[in-house]
C-alpha cells in the first residue's frame, strides 16, 4: 500500500476514482484524509504513513496550515504534487531540502490564463473603458476618428517569461496579427513568436513594444525588475500586462507611469500585496483593469490538475521521469 495525503473535499470528491485509477496503472493507494476542520491536525500516527502528497486546489488558503502541518509529520514522504504552477513560497524551498520530490500542475491554467490576459488586452486596445464609462453614465459617446484605437495588427507584444502560459498567450497574440518577441533564460527559436532573446536584452527591446506581457515566475532574478527605468524605456502609450507575480514589478512606478499618462493603460491580475489595499490608486484609473488573481479562474482546471497527478503517480511508482518536477527553486 503507498500512503498518500489528500484533502477531505478531493476524497469526498475523488476518492474513488483516484482508487480505480491507480489500480489501473499498478499502484495500490491509501489516502490518507485530512480532517475536515481547518483548525483540526491529522493524527501523527495516519501522517507517518505518507509517502505521496497531494496539494489540491481546495486546500488553499483555508486549509493549508492544516496540510503542511501533516506532511512535517511524515518522515517518509517522498514526492509532493501541487495543484499550481508558482512554487516561490518558502514552504517549497523547505520541501525540496528534505529530500521530497516536487511536481507542479503547470500547463493545467495555460489556456484560461492566456484567455484572460487577451481579453484584457483587447479591453484596452478597443478603447472598452470609454464605452463602459458611457454606459455607466447613461451617456451615448460614440468615439470620433480622432479618438479611434489603433489597429491590433502589426503591433508588437513582448513577452517575457515563455513558459506553457507565455507561449498561450504569444500563440492567441499572433492569431490577433501582433508581431510577437519572446524572452526567455533558453532562448532557442521556438513556436509561436517571431523573435526570441535573453533577458539581458530586455532593456534594448522595451522600445519597440507597444504590449509588455509579464508572464514568468517570481525567482531572484525577475524580484522588481520591471522598474521605473525599464518602464521608461517603453514607448509612451505603451500598455502592461502583469498575470505573473506583483513582485515581478515596482509597483509604485508603475502606478506613477500610469497616473503621468506615459503608460495607456494596463491589466492587472497581481500585485505587490494582495488583497489589493482598498486605498490603492490601482482601483480607479481609468486606464486600468483590476482582477483578484483570479485569471485561471476555469471550471475545467479540476480535472486537468487531477491528470496531471494521476499521470505523475504512475511515473513515480514505476520509477519513470515525472512531469513538471522542480528540482530547485
Amino acid at each position: 500500500m503507498t500512503g498518500v495525503l489528500v484533502s477531505h473535499y478531493c476524497n469526498a470528491r475523488f476518492g474513488n476514482d483516484f482508487i480505480a485509477a491507480a489500480r489501473r496503472v499498478g499502484v495500490e493507494p491509501e489516502l490518507l484524509v485530512l480532517p475536515p476542520a481547518p483548525e483540526a491536525r491529522m493524527d501523527d500516527a495516519i501522517a507517518a504513513r505518507a509517502e505521496a502528497a497531494y496539494f489540491s486546489g481546495d486546500v488553499f488558503p483555508e486549509f493549508s496550515k492544516q496540510f503542511f502541518s501533516a506532511t512535517r509529520k511524515a518522515p517518509g514522504l517522498k514526492w509532493l504534487h501541487v495543484f499550481n504552477a508558482g512554487v516561490d513560497h518558502p514552504v517549497f524551498a523547505a520541501i525540496l531540502e528534505r529530500g521530497v520530490r516536487l511536481t507542479t500542475s503547470s500547463g493545467s491554467t495555460a489556456e484560461p490564463i492566456a484567455q484572460t490576459a487577451i481579453t484584457g488586452m483587447l479591453y484596452l486596445a478597443r478603447n472598452f473603458p470609454r464605452w463602459l464609462a458611457g454606459q455607466r453614465n447613461h451617456k451615448w459617446d460614440p468615439m470620433r476618428s480622432a479618438d479611434f484605437p489603433r489597429d491590433l495588427r502589426g503591433q508588437v507584444m513582448l513577452v517575457y517569461g515563455l513558459g506553457k502560459i507565455g507561449m498561450e498567450i504569444a500563440r492567441l497574440a499572433r492569431v490577433l496579427g501582433l508581431y510577437v518577441i519572446g524572452v526567455r533564460r533558453n532562448a532557442i527559436k521556438t513556436g509561436h513568436v517571431d523573435e526570441i532573446h535573453a533577458p539581458d536584452k530586455l532593456s534594448e527591446l522595451l522600445p519597440r513594444s507597444d504590449w509588455l506581457v509579464l508572464a514568468c515566475p517570481l525567482t531572484d532574478e525577475t524580484r522588481g525588475v520591471v522598474n521605473a527605468t525599464l518602464l521608461a524605456k517603453l514607448p509612451r502609450g505603451a500598455r502592461v500586462i502583469n498575470i505573473s507575480r506583483g513582485e515581478v514589478v515596482d509597483e509604485p512606478a508603475l502606478i506613477a507611469a500610469l497616473q503621468s499618462g506615459r503608460l495607456g493603460g494596463a491589466y492587472l491580475d497581481v500585485f505587490a500585496q494582495e488583497p489589493l489595499p482598498a486605498d490603492s490608486p490601482l482601483w480607479d484609473l481609468p486606464n486600468v483593469v483590476v482582477t483578484p488573481h483570479n485569471s485561471s479562474a476555469s471550471a475545467g482546471n479540476e480535472a486537468r490538475v487531477n491528470a496531471i497527478f494521476l499521470d505523475n503517480l504512475r511515473r513515480w511508482k514505476h520509477n519513470q521521469p515525472l512531469v513538471n518536477e522542480v528540482t530547485k527553486l
